[in-house]
């Protein structure tokens, strides 16, 4: 007996030593409030992979024998609490007790919904190419240099590295939701969801990530499983003034009961007649439901759908001339119908989406989730038709007649400018401008009642409808599928792997919305003419299949075919913790495929040319990453991330003008991307920040421009609707970003942030152009199956600045946080350095020739210097305030938040294009020496000042 308790005793002495040697940090974690300890509470010792989550009565403990030594900080995060940074220090052999760590609840976390608010409303005009600058799930981070990105930055459009949101992944549930046809995430397909999208996992550039490969400027995993809310619910009420009047909103989670369920619900609403632009309606709904059930310790499935049905009326970018008369809040596109504000334009997503994914705990330190979605309804925008006419049949001959004029007030030829063009302008010249500024400033909206009216005449004469409302639609059905595993291969490992796989078929089609008042609308191209200006009859059907058909309402007219895209990719990503360096390696591989299918044959481009499936286009793609932490102390880090990345064009930028033909872009070629991003990183509980240089390469990007030009070459008069196509493209932004958070006191904080960067294009892309109006016109130089290649067959866009928002952006600003539970923060951010997008048509051959390609004799090399000069747009300042607080009644919790932007209502503008209309020489410059150009440059300009107020009571 006495053998056997000397071998116990040694085992509990040595054990005893054993454990003497660990490093041990342990808590309790318990809500300020109420005392009660906090579950599922993040706590992480920074600069190192360790990492905890508190229990159900809120303890946590670390006790390892590698734990980081001496000075250290711990990070204690959760959802709706302030984050804690608590200074330790580590010593093996002497434990650490922080019993109890009080954390106070987030108030602030609601100036979030600002960044998806401004985000959802920018999307929403993504196919005019105004893609929103910052992204609202920048929310997912605390970098202080994010942070001003997402919220203060937002307002000038700006991109943070010059990167917009192509660049960067959204998933939810693991399942990415990026758009195949654009390559963007499309927000209005989830917005309202504010309460069910709190928890994210973000990482910016190509940063490690645990879900996917990841994109160049970051990649955000939004979570909206049933199990990961917190037990309880919301209700909030919100008033703005900048895209909807009013937000209703309640969201309930039922948290994980006994047997394994949980579930959430939430519905909102928004809403308003008009934002900060005039006759901007909003009507948006969003439903939420998400059920899980935990089958046993180790497998787990959720089912969540939600569903967004949004309509939002829509602007358009101005000149100054437009602006100089009507204001910064004038949008054309509305007029009063019945005695309500009526918008042409309007932008309407009905896309429900259902996603069932699996969990699976393999073994402790080894997880394998695999996840469905399916993606399926319509979105579409409306505008005016004004193209109508009708047949008539002469002899032998039909001829078509008719036709309409552009009904917008900002049509050029109403606006005063239109009637001083010529050089020496008579008296009544001059009375003829003055009328129509008159008849601008009085009537320049649409007239509803004049096109109801117009088509009613024709009906009563047996004619057709000569306006209707167009609806160009797009019908989508997506299957997405993919795994994840993540395994803890060693005590210093990590491996992550992945397999996608997404299939798309998208129907593109236009659709008669509203017939106003007439009775049927000629499916024809009024345009089309002959080389003596007669109508070519076959050449102007939309679909020689139904020559001369009537459409009515809800009939597909004009264009309809069928896009069909997939995708297969595959990632692996290995990272690795040591003492004093972090690191990683990741590498990706792709395979997509594209294919058009026309369904009209259309009467420029017969037969195989427009209908059945076309040629199929298939890219095979891959990327490598890596980067790695070296600590120089607790406080002190260097941070690098590099990588090489290639990626198949998008669906939209892979055929040169699929609404009538099939061919493809020539010299198509996947992009390439190449990236660096170097910061030095300080953090302690009284001061933190970041200091960065990036530097990203783009090569072989795409692009295609739409627009009508009198410049063009191979038709007399140069009037003819172009295809712009530009391939071979590259640019390159390098810069520094800078943001520091100072906490003075307990409830006083400093911040600042800055970004400095260079966006250029870097080489003279190949260029071409396409149009129905170049066929038969074989004999005009360049021109070859109604493609025309100008000269050398280039456009000049070296070293002109890419057009992504402000390239220089500051900020300065304080918080300060009451112990009363109210908070007050002031921001003042300064932008510059912004430029216009320019137009290729001007830098291309065909700037110096006249439209058969004769070079202009009185062409001056100096004067065209001048005209090509890329407009900077000028800087401007905007202040920001914020704040807000929150009581405790028994078991509620009640807030509210608000915001002021632009505070001191300053007019700036965030960014703008050339007009293609005048592309040549001679025509560019009398449209400058006028002191009204008639196409001139276009704006975008920032809201004035604008406000959110929100109200919440939590539960």
């Amino acid at each position: 007996m006495k053998p056997i308790l000397s071998v116990l005793c040694l085992v509990l002495y040595f054990s005893g030593i054993g454990f003497a040697q660990e490093g041990v940090v342990k808590g309790r974690v318990v809500d300020m409030n109420s005392g009660v300890g906090i579950s599922n509470v993040e706590i992480a010792i920074e600069a190192s992979n360790f990492s905890i989550y508190t229990d159900s009565k809120g303890y946590f403990l670390f006790s390892r024998a590698d734990l980081p030594q001496g000075e250290q900080v711990l990070l204690v995060k959760a959802l709706g609490y302030q984050k804690q940074r608590v200074q330790i220090t580590i010593q093996n052999g002497k434990p650490i007790n922080l019993d109890p760590l009080i954390l106070e609840l987030d108030v602030s976390q609601i100036e979030s919904e600002i960044g998806l608010i401004s985000l959802s409303d920018a999307e929403l005009n993504e196919e005019e190419g105004i893609s929103v600058a910052t992204s609202g799930i920048l929310q997912a981070t605390k970098d202080v240099f994010l942070n001003a990105a997402a919220y203060d930055f937002s307002g000038a459009f700006f991109r943070p590295r010059g990167l917009d949101n192509q660049y960067e992944k959204v998933l939810i549930n693991g399942i990415e939701m990026n758009k195949l046809y654009t390559g963007r995430p499309q927000w209005a397909n989830w917005g309202g969801l504010n309460d069910v999208q709190r928890i994210q996992d973000h990482s910016f550039g190509l940063a490690s990530n645990a879900y996917t490969f990841g994109g160049l400027r970051g990649t955000t995993n939004i979570i909206m499983r049933a199990s990961q809310y917190k037990q309880g619910g919301r209700v909030s009420a919100a008033s703005a003034n900048r895209s909807y009047l009013g937000r209703v909103m309640g969201s309930y989670h039922s948290g994980l009961s006994l047997k394994g369920w949980s579930y959430s619900v939430l519905a909102s609403r928004r809403f308003g007649n008009e934002g900060y632009q005039e006759g901007t309606l909003y009507d948006a709904n969003s439903y939420f439901a998400s059920v899980e059930k935990k089958l046993n310790e180790k497998h787990s499935l959720n089912i969540t759908g939600f569903y967004t049905p949004n309509r939002r009326g829509r602007a358009t970018a101005m000149t100054k001339e437009v602006k100089d008369i009507k204001g910064i809040r004038y949008n054309p596109n509305w007029g009063y119908y019945e005695g309500e504000k009526r918008n042409s334009r309007i932008r309407s997503v009905n896309e429900p989406v259902v996603m069932l994914n699996h969990f699976w705990k393999i073994k402790q330190n080894t997880t394998l989730n695999t996840n469905l979605g399916y993606q399926f309804g319509k979105a579409a925008s409306s505008r005016l038709d004004y193209g109508g006419t009708r047949l008539l049949s002469v002899g032998e001959q039909e001829i078509y007649v008719g036709g309409a004029r552009n009904p917008y007030g900002d049509y050029y030829q109403r606006l005063p400018s239109y009637f001083l063009r010529n050089e020496h302008s008579s008296a009544y010249d001059y009375q003829l401008a003055y009328l129509a500024e008159q008849e601008f400033i009085n009537n320049g909206q649409l007239n509803w009642n004049a096109l109801y009216q117009a088509n009613e005449r024709l009906k009563a004469q047996g004619g057709n409808s000569i306006y209707i409302i167009q609806e160009d639609r797009t019908d989508d059905t997506q299957i997405s599928l993919n795994t994840i595993f993540n395994s803890r291969i060693s005590e210093k490992g990590f491996l992550n792997a992945g397999i996608e796989f997404r299939s798309l078929h998208s129907d593109y089609f236009a659709e008669v919305k509203d017939l106003l008042g007439g009775t049927g609308f000629l499916d024809v191209d009024y345009f089309a003419e002959g080389d003596s200006n007669e109508v070519i009859v076959d050449v102007a059907q939309s679909d020689l299949q139904n020559r001369n058909r009537i459409v009515m309402e809800g009939d597909r007219y004009k264009y309809n075919y069928r896009l069909n895209a997939s995708l297969l990719s595959a990632f692996t990503q290995s990272s690795f913790t040591l003492r004093k360096i972090d690191f990683f390696i990741g590498a990706t591989a792709s395979q997509t495929q594209y294919q058009r299918i026309g369904r009209f044959e259309n009467g420029y481009f017969p037969e195989a040319w427009s209908l059945g499936p076309g040629e199929k286009l298939s890219f095979t793609d891959f990327g490598f990453k890596g980067g790695l932490t070296y600590k120089l102390t607790g406080r002190h880090l260097l941070d690098i991330n590099a990588g090489f990345v290639t990626k198949a064009p998008s669906l939209r930028n892979a055929f040169s003008n699929p609404r009538q033909n099939n061919d493809v872009v020539l010299g198509l070629e996947s992009e390439k991307s190449k990236l660096v991003a170097a910061s030095y990183i300080f953090r302690s509980p009284l001061l933190s920040g970041r200091l960065t240089g990036y530097y990203t390469g783009i090569s072989d990007q795409t692009d295609i421009g739409f627009f009508f030009t009198e410049s063009a070459r191979g038709k007399d008069g140069g009037s003819a609707f172009l295809q712009e196509i530009i391939t071979g493209m590259s640019s390159r932004r390098m810069g520094g970003e800078l943001g520091v958070e100072a906490q003075l006191t307990p409830t006083f904080k400093l911040k600042a942030a800055a970004s400095v960067g260079q966006h250029l294009y870097t080489n003279n892309p190949r260029y071409y152009l396409t149009s129905e109006d170049f066929l038969g016109a074989e004999n005009i130089a360049g021109i070859e199956n109604n493609r025309l290649t100008l000269g050398k067959g280039t456009t000049n866009l070296k070293y002109y600045h890419v057009p992504s928002g402000p390239e220089r952006a500051y900020q300065i600003g304080f918080e300060y946080r009451s112990p009363e539970f109210w908070w007050v923060g002031v921001t003042g951010n300064y932008f510059s350095n912004s430029y216009i997008d320019i137009s290729a048509l001007r830098r291309s051959d065909g700037f110096s020739t006249d439209s058969f390609g004769q070079a202009f004799n009185d062409y001056d090399e100096r004067i065209a210097r001048n005209l090509l000069q890329q407009e900077q747009l000028d800087a401007f300042v905007l202040l920001n305030v914020v704040g807000g607080k929150s009581w405790k009644v028994k078991q509620y919790y009640i807030g509210f938040f608000a915001a002021i932007q632009n505070a001191l209502n300053q007019e700036y503008i965030t960014g703008g294009f050339e007009n293609s209309r005048y592309a040549d020489y001679r025509r560019v410059l009398e449209d400058r020496n006028r002191d009204r150009p008639l196409f001139g440059n276009r704006y975008f300009f920032g809201n004035g000042t604008t406000y959110y107020v929100n109200l919440y009571i939590r539960f």
